[in-house]
Parts: C-alpha cells; structure tokens; sequence
C-alpha cells in the first residue's frame, strides 16, 4: 500500500491489511508462513521551518502480528515464531534535513526515516519492523547440538561418526591450563 502526500493532505487514511507469504521479501533472516495483519493510521504532519518553509511528514501509526520461521542458531533447522509489534514513525522527505554544513543530529532525530517521491509504502515499514523485532540468536530445542563441523550433518537427526580429529596446536595452552585446573 502506498501512502501518497498528495492524499494525506486531503484527509488521513486509515488501513487494515493483510499480506499472503511472499508479498514482503525479509531476506535470509525470515520466512512469513502465515498472513501478516496490519492496522492503523497514515496522517500528514507538517514541520514548519520558517515563514515559507514547510515540511511534509508522514506519521504512520499501528500495529502488526505474524507467523514467521527463521533458522536455528546452530543446525539452522526452521523454527516458528510468532511476532507482533506497535509502532509509531515519522518519515520526512529525503533532503528534507541535507544543509550547506554537517551538523549534529539530537536524539529524537534519529528516530526519522525518510521517504522518496512524495510517497511512502506500508511494505518497506512493515519490513523494518518485523527485521527489527526478531530474536537476536533462535535455538530449535535448548540442547541443540548444532552441525558437525566436518561433514556438515545436523547431530540431532543423527550421532556424526566424524572424528574429534586434532585439535589447532594454538589451543594447547588453554588444554593444559583446564588440565592444572581439574586437577
């Protein structure tokens, strides 16, 4: 859904959408199995910077939820999550804040995105939010055993029967110091 400047300006849009798998690409990082739910609000703000310079600002306000899958930290095996979340943007005209010099941004600054072409589209935000809002690491089972290192097999489907093999001399010392420790 595209949110036009041009449409802002006449009244705010109210939304309630719902996205098949596939419509939002999220890269490596997810996979939508279910449909995405959005809803909310898209309403134009205008920043006035002077007598004659006024400043279009989309704020979009809402809320979404989903099912996803991302890959196991260590066997990189599937694993459903759900994910919701609330938000509440502003987006300014790229250029909008480009000066003559560099000049520090303030804190609340940096919570600005900016759209391109007098629109901004719901599919880009909702991207963003669901990236942002996964898990730092995502384990399929807590005593997940992860892939061998040598062939690659997933040790929790099957016992590897690759050897230990050595180990890099350059962990040596450590062996020995756990050895002086435990004993």
């Amino acid at each position: 859904m595209e949110f036009k400047i041009a449409e802002l300006e006449r009244e705010p849009i109210d939304f309630g959408l719902q996205f098949k798998p596939g419509a939002i690409q999220y890269g490596e990082e997810a996979r939508q199995t279910g449909s995405l739910a959005t809803d909310g609000r898209a309403e134009v703000l205008h920043e006035h910077r002077g007598p004659k310079d006024v400043v279009a600002d989309i704020r979009l306000k809402g809320h979404w939820q989903g099912d996803f899958q991302v890959p196991c930290a260590r066997c990189v095996e599937d694993v459903d999550i759900a994910l919701q979340g609330d938000f509440d943007l502003i987006f300014r005209p790229l250029g909008a804040d480009s000066g003559p010099q560099e000049r520090s941004i303030s804190a609340v600054e940096t919570e600005i995105g900016y759209y391109q072409k007098d629109s901004l589209l719901l599919e880009d935000v909702l991207r963003e939010q669901v990236l942002l809002s996964l898990p730092v690491r995502t384990l399929c089972k807590e005593d997940c055993k992860g892939l061998c290192p040598r062939c690659g097999g997933n040790r929790n489907n099957q016992a590897c029967s690759c050897e230990e093999g050595q180990t890099d001399p350059r962990w040596e010392a450590l062996g020995e110091l756990r050895g002086r420790i435990k004993s």
